[in-house]
This record gives structure tokens, sequence and C-alpha cells, in this order.
């Protein structure tokens, strides 16, 4: 089974099948915003960890555990007002702003992307739409001068019969006489 880059379409047993796919094919090669390299997929990926319930669970037990540990008396490395705690959460801001930035524009682009495809779609709906109702009216049209025709050939079928009537009618008086009885009784 071959693809036509182009036009989207699949060749099976030497038939052409239009691809579901057929308008994103060509937005394929458009690279993200930041690249496809190992560092933006990366950072993306770290990005979008930031926003799970997992990382906000996580983060509220270990800030829980160190102030535990520094509040009870079990370890003074951060006392109260747990400078260092600012400092790592100010150091962890400073780096997930801009990888949440960047993957919300790279999640931008690919939507772009999707809404493109998806109005070429559209158009080629209402395309193919426009075209089979112009094909139904058409179909109509035909419809209605056969019914007319039809009609026409049942009329003049129906003058004929009735002509081979009264002919038949004419020629039975003509061959038995001008309306005589021919029973034998007079």
């Amino acid at each position: 089974m071959a693809t036509n880059e182009s036009t989207g379409e699949l060749e099976k047993n030497g038939m052409q099948e239009r691809h579901h796919l057929r308008f994103h094919l060509p937005l394929r090669h458009l690279s993200s915003t930041f690249g496809d390299d190992w560092f933006s997929l990366k950072a993306e990926r770290f990005a979008r960890f930031f926003g799970t319930p997992f990382f906000l669970i996580a983060q509220t037990g270990i800030v829980a555990i160190w102030i535990s540990i520094n509040v009870f008396g079990f370890g003074t490395f951060d006392q109260y007002p747990f400078i260092l705690l600012n400092l790592a959460f100010s150091l962890q801001a400073a780096y997930a702003a801009p990888l949440i930035l960047l993957a919300q524009t790279r999640q931008a682009e690919r939507d772009k992307a999707h809404a493109e495809a998806d109005a070429l779609h559209r158009e080629d709906l209402a395309k193919a739409s426009e075209q089979r109702s112009i094909f139904a009216a058409e179909q109509t049209a035909m419809m209605t001068e056969l019914l007319k025709a039809n009609t026409a050939l049942t009329e003049v079928t129906r003058d004929l019969t009735l002509r081979i009537e009264t002919l038949t009618v004419e020629l039975h008086h003509r061959v038995l006489g001008d309306g005589s009885d021919n029973s034998g009784v007079r």
C-alpha cells in the first residue's frame, strides 16, 4: 500500500482511496516552534509534569517534611523563616515559567496546524455536499423530463387505442352490414 504525500491518497489493489488524515499530511513537515530535538521534547515533557496531581502532591509532601524536620529539631539546615526553602521555590519558578511557556507555545503551534487542517477538511466536505446537491438536482430534472415523456407516450397510446377501437367498431359494422341483424330471424 503506497501513500501519495501530496494528495493524501492511498493506492490499494490498484484503486485509490482517500486517507482520513489527508489534510494533516501536508503539515507534517512543519517543525514545532522550538524544534524537535532532545532538549525541546524533554523540556516540554517536564513542563507538562508541573501540572500533574502527582507533582503537586509530591511537592506538598516534600515541603511538609522539610518544615517538620526544621521545626521539630531533627535538623537545623534551614531554620525559620526557611530561606533555603524559599530559594528552592524561587529557583523552581525561574525554570518552570519558561518551560511552561515553551510547552504552551508548542501546543499552540500544533493546535494552529490542526485547525488549518480541519478547516480544509470542512471546506472539502462542503464542496462534496454541494456537488451531491447539484447531482441530485440534475437527476431530479432528468426524472421530471422522463415523467413528462412517459405521460406524453401514455396519452399517445390512449389516443391510438381509442382510434383502434373506433376503427374496429367501424370495420365490424361494415363487415356485418349496416347495423342489420344477421341472426336469421325475421
